[in-house]
């Protein structure tokens, strides 16, 4: 069942993308006369479609390939290699007879399409649910196997990252990486010390989301009113030290201990203010006693619609800055970031277990900003291959020829492919591995 949500997550998602991008295209033809030859969902590989319709010129559809979509634009050379219309006469309907300025919109018109609907999405978000994180200030980390490789140990609180004082705990990995942090100052039981960054393993660094896990002291919230330790004696503000003679600190440390203990009764030490408690606890068979620890200092900004605007273009503007500095880590092979990269699997990953809007939006703004950032890269085949050369056209007044654009979409093609296979690899690696 869980599969089953991700899946239909990952598909709508994907879909709603792909129809604004490809509107932009549409729209922008449209609105200078330029026939659209097909517009589709999905690709119609073999000319077979699960569903097609005629509007106007335009050939609307649902293909039976879900990786990405398509709008045909008369008279342009694309992926579809459709070489036949170029050996007719130009036509005045034609994309390849329009001025450049006018070729230059219709190809930024899916990027255009993209970063709006992320920034209306944040700016939704912001209205409906604030902006929440975790205040890095007083918030300790729980290292696994590489934060510890690098110096990092569990209970570290990080007070720096060079000369930058960061904020938001959620975002200490990605800090380091993006600001090429080479020394980190942390606390670590009442001493301050330095520890250095290896550059050379920041492509681990953002393989691996728990190497700054939250550290969760396992100080009571409440007690479920299901729970097998109702009648405990529990009470709010109770810190659990130990369970059956094993000492635990943080949440964490208890989860593998519990499943060990699971359907049986066992000691357990508590502290209540200055006095520590011995009391008796039920573990269900899943390895829970059935309580909530206190929340972390999470900090949560409202905004009113006004507030919104703004609050949502800087959170857009802060997540563009960010994947750009992401590429710029991938295009470095020495960080090793590449082997971040990931398809539709990984995609998959991000999203929740059960369905959530304010998750849903937010993984959709932000997968809007990256389908807007890739599609500029000037990679013939993607729409910053054309709006390159047609930049090229504007500003030198000779347009690139017919023959140069089809072997240059060859290339081109030939480059996404093999950014899909290393996307395709990284994930299966991650799989395996």
């Amino acid at each position: 069942m869980v599969i089953f949500v991700k899946i239909i997550q990952v598909i709508l998602a994907l879909s709603v993308l792909i129809l604004i991008h490809e509107f932009g295209h549409f729209l922008w033809a449209r609105l200078f006369h330029i026939r659209v030859e097909k517009f589709y969902l999905f690709f119609d590989v073999g000319g077979k479609a699960l569903a097609r319709w005629h509007w106007g010129d335009t050939e609307f559809g649902i293909g039976w390939l879900p990786f990405g979509g398509y709008c045909k634009i008369a008279g342009m050379v694309d992926e579809s290699m459709d070489l036949k219309q170029l050996e007719r006469e130009p036509q005045s309907w034609e994309f390849r007879t329009h001025p450049a300025w006018q070729r230059l919109l219709v190809m930024a018109g899916g990027v255009i399409n993209n970063f709006i609907f992320a920034i209306l999405a944040y700016i939704a978000i912001m209205a409906i649910w604030g902006e929440s994180y975790i205040e890095n200030r007083g918030s300790r980390i729980y290292v696994d196997e590489l934060g510890y490789e690098m110096g990092f140990r569990t209970g570290d609180e990080i007070l720096r990252l060079d000369d930058y004082v960061p904020e938001n705990f959620g975002m200490l990995q990605a800090d380091i990486a993006r600001r090429d942090v080479k020394k980190v100052t942390v606390l670590r039981q009442g001493d301050t010390l330095d520890i250095y960054i290896d550059q050379s393993r920041i492509g681990e660094l953002l393989n691996d989301p728990l190497m700054f896990d939250l550290a969760v002291p396992f100080v009571v919230d409440s007690v479920m009113s299901s729970s097998l330790n109702a009648g405990a004696g529990l009470l709010r503000g109770d810190r659990i030290v130990s369970f059956d003679g094993h000492e635990v600190e943080y949440v964490q440390d208890s989860r593998e201990l519990l499943a060990s203990l699971a359907s049986q009764q066992i000691p357990a030490q508590v502290v209540r203010g200055e006095d520590t408690l011995g009391m008796n606890m039920r573990v269900d068979s899943l390895g829970r006693i059935g309580v909530y620890m206190q929340a972390p200092g999470i900090q949560v900004r409202h905004y009113d619609l006004l507030e919104a605007i703004p609050a949502g273009w800087r959170v857009a503007g802060e997540t563009i800055r960010g994947y750009l500095e992401d590429l710029r880590l991938v295009a470095r092979p020495s960080t090793g970031a590449y082997k971040s990269v990931g398809s539709f699997i990984a995609i998959g990953q991000v999203f929740p277990e059960t369905w959530d809007w304010y998750r849903f939006l937010s993984i959709l703004a932000l997968l809007s900003i990256m389908l807007a950032i890739m599609n500029l890269l000037p990679i013939p085949g993607l729409d910053g291959g054309h709006i390159l050369f047609t930049l090229y056209e504007i500003i030198s007044g000779r347009k690139p020829g017919e023959k140069f654009l089809v072997v240059a979409q060859m290339v081109g093609m030939a480059i996404v492919i093999g950014l899909m296979f290393l996307a395709f690899g990284n994930d299966i690696s991650r799989i395996i591995h």
